[in-house]
């Protein structure tokens, strides 16, 4: 039988086994034929294993030390058990370790389920805005289409919300857009198609011209007010007003005669134009509506367009209004120098100023 050799000899240090105590991996314990191979208590301190305060180490650390044999040189017969201390810190790491997998694991089933929801979000976004671009793409081409022009309607047999379009942009506000007041009375005197006279006023006293659909209605509602409350007549003067903005605001119509003569359509300019000049859009709309009014039959096709001023003695329809219509095709200079007065062929001149 074999004998165990560990030779461990310091040179500097009295305690043989003081070194090789604190830095001792592991102890071994033979066996030969149930007898113990160097267990005798004199072999090794017992303080190297039983000592709390000395902790192994996983690297031996020889200092200053000579004649050391460890290995090849021990040989044993029989069983052998091999105890191995681990350091705390390797072992705390791997428990660390351990943990870190989890989370891993942990964190990588979150992301899986999170990405699926996020795929369905996006594919829901993508689907929203395919279906918001169709949409806008359907209305872009049904504003680009251009129907057919129908019939331009005056009062209330177009739908309503519409507005009819006498061309290049001009519309036709009827009473219920303007908000014409339900204490308005029913006309009695008719009028008699084709009209012979078209007659052009103002509102004057220093009436701003109006230059949107909101103000010239309110405009309106203030004129029919003054006109009902104030004057005493069943509705508001004119046959029809036009603003500043290029749109035509339907007063009686077309059916029914004004408060300044029969026989007569009036249109007035929203405004006072002894002060301010009418717009182009507003002599513009005119100009429309009175072609409107001859295609359909309402006034004369030679009819005789005439300022309130050749009829009367009064500043209407102002200066500058007046200063454009004398160079329209229909003007009729009745009651200017040797002319004659105004509807004298119609026996008018004593009903121009008829209270209807």
């Amino acid at each position: 039988m074999d004998e165990d050799r560990v030779s461990m000899h310091s040179a500097s240090n009295n305690n043989p086994f003081t070194s090789a105590a604190n830095n001792a991996l592991w102890s071994l314990q033979g066996h030969n034929s149930g007898h113990p191979v160097n267990s005798s208590p004199a072999a090794l301190p017992q303080n190297i294993f039983t000592n709390p305060a000395i902790q192994p180490s996983s690297v031996i650390n020889l200092s200053n030390s000579s004649d050391v044999v460890i290995g090849p040189m021990t040989q044993y017969q029989g069983p052998v058990t091999i105890y191995q201390y681990m350091d705390a810190t390797v072992e705390a790491r791997s428990m660390q370790a351990g943990i870190n997998q989890n989370r891993n694991n942990v964190s990588s089933s979150v992301f899986q389920n999170m990405s699926t929801s996020s795929k369905l979000l996006v594919l829901l976004i993508i689907v929203v805005i395919i279906v918001a671009a169709v949409i806008i793409y359907i209305e872009i081409q049904q504003s680009n289409k251009r129907s057919e022009p129908g019939p331009i309607l005056f009062g209330n047999s177009y739908e309503h919300g519409t507005f009819p379009n006498l061309g290049n942009g001009h519309l036709v506000i009827d009473r219920d857009q303007w908000g014409a007041s339900e204490l308005a009375k029913n006309l009695i005197i008719p009028l008699k198609h084709p009209i012979p006279y078209v007659l052009i006023t103002h509102i004057g006293v220093q009436s701003k011209p109006c230059e949107n659909v909101y103000k010239c209605s309110i405009k309106m509602r203030t004129i029919q007010d003054s006109a009902i409350a104030e004057k005493n007549l069943p509705d508001i003067q004119s046959n029809f007003y036009v603003g500043d903005d290029g749109n035509v605001y339907v007063g009686r119509g077309w059916d029914y005669a004004n408060t300044y003569a029969n026989n007569t359509l009036s249109v007035t300019f929203l405004g006072d134009y002894g002060r301010y000049e009418p717009s182009d859009k507003q002599l513009e709309a005119t100009q429309y509506l009175l072609t409107h009014a001859v295609v359909n039959k309402y006034i004369e096709l030679a009819y005789k367009l005439v300022a309130q001023n050749q009829t009367k003695s009064t500043k209407s329809p102002g200066a500058n209004v007046y200063r454009h219509i004398k160079k329209w095709q229909h003007f009729y200079p009745c009651g200017i120098d040797d002319n004659p007065k105004c509807g004298v062929e119609l026996g008018m001149p004593k009903v121009w100023d008829a209270k209807m």
